[in-house]
This record gives structure tokens, sequence and C-alpha cells, in this order.
């Protein structure tokens, strides 16, 4: 594993859990889940998402990606950060500023996210904080170029990942879901099941 990389599996109690999705299905209500598309191609992504902090992470056809103080389609402010985040965030990113977005991306049973790497920050230096929430994931991790060796790991609820140093900078996505695995979600607010992963993330230098 390249260094930086930690994996710290179950970090997040069941009760915690259930919070952090409750606050996923409040923030529907200023932010709720849409579907971004590529650059260039416009090709939609297979997951929906969302966003909590400051800053939101956006992509579509004409601007690409980037960070954005408002939801793209209802213009309304990002809602804020849960505390739990913020306080993960202070415990395990070793970093001297909190982080100004999360990600929420909704993962439907058949969907994937390819090899990437997170590189629309002008903070670099600050790790990327990825959580694991409802059914498994079999998660991807290669070098620091794309098309070298990789290895993966299935991902349960609860789990936290991070990606600092050299792990910052190497491209990872998600091969599969494993539908059914939990029961965390509420099928009234997320027909189908599937996974929630929060991705926090600093955007500017501290």
């Amino acid at each position: 594993m390249p260094s930086g990389f930690r994996l710290l599996p179950g970090r997040l109690s069941r009760q915690q859990q259930a919070v952090l999705i409750d606050a996923v299905i409040a923030a529907q209500d200023t932010a709720p889940f849409w579907r971004p598309s590529m650059p260039r191609t416009g090709q939609p992504l297979s997951v929906t998402m969302t966003n909590f902090g400051s800053l939101g992470w956006v992509t579509d056809k004409r601007d690409g990606y980037r960070y954005e103080p408002t939801h793209p389609e209802t213009g309304s402010p990002w809602p804020e950060m849960p505390a739990l985040l913020t306080e993960l965030w202070q415990e395990v990113a070793d970093y001297p500023a909190l982080p100004e977005a999360c990600l929420v991306n909704w993962y439907a049973p058949d969907s994937r996210m390819g090899m990437h790497v997170d590189w629309d920050e002008e903070a670099t230096d600050a790790a990327v904080v990825s959580i694991s929430l409802g059914d498994k994931a079999r998660f991807r991790l290669g070098g620091q170029r794309r098309g070298g060796k990789t290895g993966s790991m299935v991902l349960s609820s609860g789990d936290v990942v991070v990606l600092g140093d050299e792990a910052r900078s190497c491209y990872h996505g998600v091969d599969r879901i494993y539908p059914g695995t939990s029961t965390l979600l509420p099928p009234e607010a997320f027909p189908g099941g599937g996974r929630i992963n929060l991705t926090m993330r600093r955007v500017k230098r501290a």
C-alpha cells in the first residue's frame, strides 16, 4: 500500500452511521441528489450526489470539474457539515484546518466509479477522508500513474479510509456494490438501497 493510506474498519458505530444518514436525508430539502455529467462528453455519472460544507464539488459538460458554494439546481447554499464529520476529520486527517467540502455520493446497486485522482483542490497537502455507509463496496487502489498495478478490498458500512501523503495522488475507484449487505439505508429515503459515500476534502490551502 502507498504511504498515507489508512483503512479504519468499523470506525463509526451503527448509531453514528444512522446520525449521518439522517443528516443526508435532511439535506434533501435544499440540496437534493442530482446526477452530474462529465466534461466535454456530457455523459452522466453512474452515481447521484450532493454535498455538505461551504463548498461543493460539481461537474457538467460546460464548465467541468470545480467547487461551487451553491447547489447547481436549487441555487441554495450547501447544508452545514455535521459535527460528527468535522470531529472525525480532526481526529484522523492531521491537517491544521477544517474540511470545506464533503461529497455525498449515492451508489445504486449497479453503480461504479472509474479509476481517478482527486485533484481539483488547491490543498493537495490535505488528506481525503472517506466514509462508507450502507451496502459493501469493492474499493480499488492503484498507483500514481493510470494503468499500473492495483489492489482491492471490500469496504463495509462504518469503515473510514484516509488517503494522505503518497496515497493522496493515487488512482482509486469503486468496482462494484454488493446489494443487500446492509440495512442502514431506509428504503423510503433510498429506493433500491445501495451505498452512501461521504468524502471530506479541504479545498483551499490552510
